[in-house]
């Protein structure tokens, strides 16, 4: 619950003559909090939704409570802070986000007050989008991409991702998978290589994603592991966050046309100086990489998971059998 002083913060931030109640939206992962609906009388809006990070138990869902876990996911809401701060302006109407209001930090705690996407005209949250759905977040994503193009990552994760190599020795030190673990490294690398570097989301699954009521329109949410990377990375993390093994193997082809329709109308809307068909050869060609690097991580941190099917050992594979063939 949210302490006396934070609810005289968001009485005079909204100008509200009083906090009619909180309705509880989700827990913060790990038991770090609680994101919330705060529903407002009178006042500048009819409800926000508030952030409240409380960083002090751990209690991670699959066992990871290293000192190494917990000091990641207190960095990552210092780098969403900062993203707010420094960055999320540059979002327009084709990238949309959730606008915030106000950052308050006090006793260890903080409060991240945001726009009230749902009132916003982004009521539906989806867990088996249909294509029509998707495509609205593939669309999303290529107009991300497109507006930080080429932008160093300043104040946000050097590589952004919650599985980026170097954040998660651990799970990799568990990987029990001799090819790809010994792969890990040049997939990392060859992502890292490519010449056209963005931002990407960084945790853009399904269910950080906010639809209008057509499902024409599409909000994100979430910004702990936004920063410098592939685009590829999000796209491959979304497909597989949204669709089993055979719509995978089914749709690949005709999401990635989607996906790279969308990015080109953007680039020429953002970054027109790109040569946008030497991008996408070289960010097809780093799909099947994109796909395994986040294969690696999920191998060693949930070995059971059911995205660990055949089609992501198939890319894999054939990501390693590349590395081997340049060696």
């Amino acid at each position: 619950m949210l302490s006396r002083h934070f609810r005289h913060s968001l009485r005079d931030l909204s100008q509200a003559t009083r906090i009619k109640r909180f309705e509880p939206i989700q827990e913060l992962w790990s038991g770090y909090g609680q994101i919330l609906r705060c529903h407002l009388s009178g006042g500048r809006w009819p409800s926000l939704v508030v952030k409240h990070i409380c960083p002090t138990s751990a209690s991670h869902p699959r066992g990871w409570n290293s000192d190494l876990s917990h000091q990641r996911k207190v960095r990552s809401y210092s780098i969403e802070i900062d993203w707010y701060h420094h960055w999320s302006h540059r979002c327009g109407d084709d990238c949309r986000i959730a606008r915030c209001h106000k950052v308050e930090q006090r006793n260890n705690q903080t409060l991240i007050v945001l726009e009230d996407l749902d009132a916003a005209g982004y009521p539906r949250r989806l867990e088996n989008p249909g294509p029509h759905e998707i495509h609205a977040c593939l669309r999303w994503l290529a107009a991300f991409h497109a507006r930080f193009m080429g932008e160093a990552p300043q104040h946000l994760w050097p590589q952004g991702t919650y599985w980026h190599l170097a954040t998660r020795p651990d799970e990799l030190a568990i990987l029990d998978d001799p090819p790809l673990k010994e792969a890990a490294a040049a997939i990392d690398a060859l992502l890292e290589a490519s010449p056209y570097q963005t931002f990407v989301h960084g945790d853009a699954k399904v269910a950080n994603f906010c639809f209008s009521e057509d499902g024409d329109q599409v909000a994100s949410v979430d910004f702990q592991y936004v920063g410098g990377g592939c685009g590829m990375k999000d796209v491959a993390y979304f497909i597989g966050s949204c669709l089993d093994e055979r719509e995978c193997e089914r749709q690949e082809e005709a999401l990635l046309a989607v996906y790279f329709e969308a990015l080109r109308q953007a680039l020429t809307r953002h970054r027109p100086k790109i040569d946008a068909a030497a991008l996408e050869q070289n960010w097809r060609e780093l799909y099947p990489v994109a796909w395994s690097d986040f294969y690696r991580f999920l191998k060693g941190w949930a070995p059971g998971h059911w995205k660990l099917h055949a089609y992501s050992e198939r890319l894999a594979n054939e990501t390693i059998a590349r590395l081997n063939s340049e060696a």
